[in-house]
């Protein structure tokens, strides 16, 4: 549960922490973190967050990307981000696809919810950073506060008044206070 102390920040992967392709990452090789998105990490820690990925993978679900070769890209990702002198606590991942109707799916708050019963962070003081209008409405439905980046889809699709966008990671967590 949270320590008065512990406070969080949420981020998508593909388009917020790593290069995300048309035909998703499907190995280590395609793999390939945004500039600067791992010293962004490691500069929401110094500043007092703790880092939870919230992430859809329906290349698993499609059969293009195993559960083993999954674990081999965020093993790399934490391995990169920990070089910059970063830590993501945790990696939720929806391995389903759209089709599958399930809860974990963004935007869904399925994941953000199994996210809150494992960490307990403060709802209202808790950002969801995506790429995408459904990481938006996936933070909305879960209580917690929306940012979108620029650095992935390009926002085609329309959003929500309110809803920040910052060019990339760097510039959201620059925006953030010290909690420490």
């Amino acid at each position: 549960m949270q320590d008065d102390r512990d406070r969080y920040v949420l981020f998508d992967r593909d388009g917020v922490i790593n290069k995300d392709l048309p035909g998703s990452v499907c190995s280590v090789d395609d793999f390939e973190l945004l500039p600067g998105a791992a010293d962004a990490i490691a500069a929401a820690n110094r500043k007092g967050y703790r880092v939870l990925v919230i992430t859809n993978q329906a290349c698993v679900g499609r059969g293009d990307l195993s559960a083993v070769e999954l674990d081999a890209i965020h093993r790399l990702m934490l391995e990169q981000v920990a070089a910059a002198g970063g830590v993501i606590d945790a990696i939720y991942v929806c391995p389903h696809t759209d089709a599958d109707a399930c809860d974990c799916r963004k935007p869904r708050p399925g994941l953000i919810e199994q996210a809150y019963e494992d960490y307990g962070f403060d709802r209202a003081n808790t950002w969801m950073i995506g790429d995408a209008a459904r990481d938006a409405e996936a933070a909305l439905a879960a209580g917690v506060r929306p940012a979108l980046v620029l650095s992935g889809k390009r926002l085609a699709e329309p959003l929500a008044t309110g809803i920040t966008v910052f060019d990339n990671l760097g510039a959201f967590v620059r925006q953030l206070e010290n909690r420490r």
